[in-house]
């Protein structure tokens, strides 16, 4: 049986094209022309001996043998990954790059903070960081567009977390009913009430967030009026503050400091969601994977802590305990 040779840049072009889903998003994110993709893929047929890829319109899709292909491959990349760590963890001194996405809040919470004490820890390690929402940042995790994510898993979120990431846990977060009718409301019942009546400001739809808010306002026996969509959540917030909409927001909206807005045992019961950081299979012992996931969970005690340590502020009818904690 004739031995194989196969170009192992074709093979990482065909299982970007698994995961980007066309040529011209392979061609894009690798810097090369949509033809010089499909010219190396055809020259990948050649050394294997079996059509890859097979038109579906104007596009076109794996076959199963290609499919087999990217396994392997996988499986290449990862103890090509595992000697970088062992190179990396040979060294005295933590050096290189690491590139990190972050969604919204969490950037601004908790990213300067992990960025500090990264700087003072490892002053030669260069840190990247992109805002990301959480739905393109694991793609790009995938895809080796970045090496950490910061991630958030809602209650009851069914969405599967490929096989080929790692997940480790950063801490739970409160999400909280946010409107100021239901500060002023003295009973769940009413709060309730007050809620069905209300716009609603929700992120767009698709997000693992608008499922898990839909899910829980229909449990509480209304359909929400959802009036205003924003992948934003300080939109979300300023929407709130200013009583043009409920909102269902995180612990981490306010960045550590007291809230704008009187918060009341909520409605609907305690919620509350888990932060994560995300990497690929193989690579979470990595020096600089290890010292990002460190910096972070110092971040997030340090977060919280300052946020548990800060006194309420005062709101109206606030110096009435009943008027807040019934």
């Amino acid at each position: 049986m004739a031995g194989f040779n196969f170009d192992l840049h074709r093979l990482r072009l065909l299982r970007e094209l698994k995961h980007r889903g066309t040529l011209a998003a392979v061609a894009s994110a690798l810097s090369y022309s949509p033809s010089s993709v499909s010219q190396q893929l055809s020259l990948l047929e050649s050394e294997v001996g079996v059509p890859l890829l097979e038109p579906v319109g104007r596009r076109v899709r794996l076959t199963p043998q290609a499919e087999i292909l990217v396994a392997h491959t996988e499986a290449v990349l990862e103890r090509l990954e595992q000697a970088e760590v062992d190179i990396a963890a040979s060294l005295r001194e933590l050096t290189g790059t690491l590139r990190i996405a972050s969604f919204q809040t969490a950037a601004l919470a908790l990213v300067p903070t992990a960025l500090t004490l990264l700087r003072d820890a490892h002053p030669r390690l260069r840190i990247q960081v992109t805002q990301m929402e959480r739905e393109g940042a694991l793609s790009a995790l995938l895809v080796r567009d970045v090496d950490l994510v910061i991630d958030v898993e809602y209650p009851g979120d069914p969405s599967p977390r490929p096989a080929e990431l790692e997940q480790e846990v950063l801490g739970q977060e409160a999400l909280h009913v946010v409107d100021p009718g239901v500060a002023k409301a003295t009973k769940p019942q009413e709060m309730l009430r007050i809620l069905a009546d209300r716009p609603w400001v929700m992120e767009p739809e698709g997000t693992a967030a608008r499922s898990w808010a839909m899910t829980l306002c229909r449990g509480a026996g209304f359909e929400p009026d959802v009036r205003y969509e924003s992948a934003d959540l300080l939109l979300h917030l300023r929407l709130a503050e200013q009583g043009h909409a409920a909102a269902l927001l995180p612990d981490l909206v306010w960045l550590g400091r007291r809230p704008t807005i009187p918060l009341r045992p909520d409605p609907f019961g305690p919620r509350t969601r888990t932060l994560v950081t995300a990497v690929r299979r193989g690579s979470s012992q990595h020096p600089a994977i290890q010292a990002g996931r460190r910096a972070l969970l110092r971040a997030v005690d340090k977060h919280f802590s300052r946020a548990a340590d800060d006194t309420p502020p005062s709101f109206p009818g606030a110096e009435d305990p009943a008027a807040v904690e019934n």
